[in-house]
Parts: C-alpha cells; structure tokens; sequence
C-alpha cells in the first residue's frame, strides 16, 4: 500500500524509473521543453458562445487551465512530483498562475494558487480561476504575498539560512501545510500568460525549490498560413505555447501522448462543458 504525505502518494515503480531522480537530482537537469501551437478558432466561438450565456469574463486562460486539467484527468502521471529522490501522485490538481497587479513598468507581479479536480468542466475552471483573480484585484494581498513580506523582513544572511532550512524540511516532506499553500513553487503546474504583454512565449526554467513539474508559457494570437489537404491555402488565428517538463516524472511516450492530448482539447474544447466520462487513477 502506498504511503500517503500531504500532497500525494509514494508510487511504486520499476526500477529503472526509480533510479532517475538519484541521478538527474535537481530539476533543473532534468528540465525538456516542447513548442506547440493550436488554432484558436473553435476556442474563441466556445468564448463567445459562454459570454452570451452570461460568463462574460471567459477568455482563453480559462480554456488553456480547464484543458490541462481534462488532461490530468486523462493522463494522471503528468501530475506526479519529485520529494527526496522519490516519485508521487499528486492527490489534487494545483495550478500557480503568474498575474501583474497593475500593468505598467512599476505593477507588482504576484502568485495565485488554485486547486482542481479531475471531473472539473470549463465552468469549474472558470468559477475557481475568477476567485482567485479577484483575491489579486481587490489588493487583499494573497497568501503568496503575506508569507514573502515576513521572510523579507529577516536579515540577509539569516534569511539564507531560513531558505537552506525549509530545502531541508522540503526533501523530507515536512514543510508545513500553511506553507505549501503559500508556495508557488509547489503544485502540478506553474502559468504565465505572455498574451497579456502581446508578446510571443518563453521558454521558462523550472525551479529547483519545491516540485512544480511543468511550467508553461504561451502567447499572444498571431496569424498563420496554413496548407489544407486539398492543396488550398488558407489563413488561421494560431496560439503558441512553450512547456518545459520535468522528465524524471513518466517517459517520453507518456508525455508524448498527453501533450497531443492537451492540444486536443484546445482545439476543440466543447467537451469540456461536461464532466470526463471516465477518469484514470495514476498507479
């Protein structure tokens, strides 16, 4: 029987999986990344069809969070995590996501976490993300916030100390509750949305603290050329994306699949209005 901590459980694995996070040991070695872009089309008239329903902040983040989650649900080994050279199954789905308090050169830039379910439908998604963001507008400060202004207060060379400290507890799993729910360098992905600044996506490291697994950066729309079957040459709204993984976590196929998954989903989001029919339990 698995052992369970507080952010999931201890896999059992074969060996050779096993042995990789003693040799890749920081996630920083054992950091790819892909570059994929999807049509947006069919995802801005699923936009424009929910603001008509009444949903009239829903934009394409939302679409983006509530794919990756349908992805999870579907391809649970993407949402596993490093601790102490072990590999676990995260018990929930966290997203951190990266926001600019105000957007001007002086704007404070800001984590808010957020927790989802498998069985979660765009309009979970869409309830969960605007709470959060709403937390951040309302300058209430996040949890984020709160925890960095007091480690801020202590002296430099002491505060190197405290972070060696919580490295210690963080690879032992015994980093408090309150804490990893403050960190945004814990959870199953780390979001930043590069369409707010227009510009294209960046390839972003992953960070050694905590156990964020995927980081992912995507763009402002653009206009593509793209060749159809019949030789016809026509032009399409395109979003890029660029996601940096940590390998040790599941192979190469595995991600491989979900990716292709994922960028379904953001093609052709509809079914994402219902609950999975089926959802997979990593083992």
């Amino acid at each position: 029987m698995a052992r369970r901590q507080k952010e999931g459980r201890k896999l059992r694995l074969d060996p050779f999986s096993a042995i990789i996070p003693y040799i890749m040991v920081e996630r920083a070695d054992a950091q790819n990344h892909i570059e994929i872009s999807f049509e947006t089309a069919n995802a801005e008239a699923m936009i424009r069809e929910l603001r008509h329903e009444g949903y009239d902040s829903i934009g394409m983040l939302h679409i983006i969070i509530a794919s990756y989650v349908r992805t999870v649900s579907q391809r649970p080994a993407v949402n596993r995590f490093i601790r102490g050279q072990k590999i676990y199954a995260r018990n929930d789905i966290v997203i951190n996501l990266a926001v600019k308090k105000k957007m001007s050169l002086d704007g404070i830039e800001t984590t808010v976490k957020m927790h989802f379910r498998p069985e979660h439908t765009i309009f979970d998604v869409y309830e969960i993300v605007n709470e959060a963001l709403k937390e951040v507008y309302e300058e209430k400060g996040t949890s984020v916030d709160r925890v960095a202004n007091v480690i801020n207060y202590i002296p430099g060379l002491i505060k190197k100390g405290v972070i060696a400290l919580l490295k210690t507890m963080d690879y032992f799993g015994l980093i408090p509750g309150f804490l990893l729910e403050a960190s945004p360098f814990h959870g199953s992905l780390f979001i930043t949305n590069m369409a707010s600044l227009n510009i294209p996506p960046i390839k972003h490291h992953l960070y050694n603290f905590g156990n964020v697994p995927l980081f992912i950066a995507f763009g402002a729309k653009r206009g593509d050329l793209f060749l159809d079957e019949d030789g016809t040459v026509r032009k399409r709204r395109v979003i890029d994306m660029i996601l940096n993984m940590d390998e040790r976590i599941c192979d190469g196929y595995y991600y491989a699949s979900a990716m292709k998954m994922l960028k379904k989903y953001l093609s052709n989001p509809e079914e994402l209005r219902e609950p999975p029919k089926e959802i997979v339990i990593d083992k």
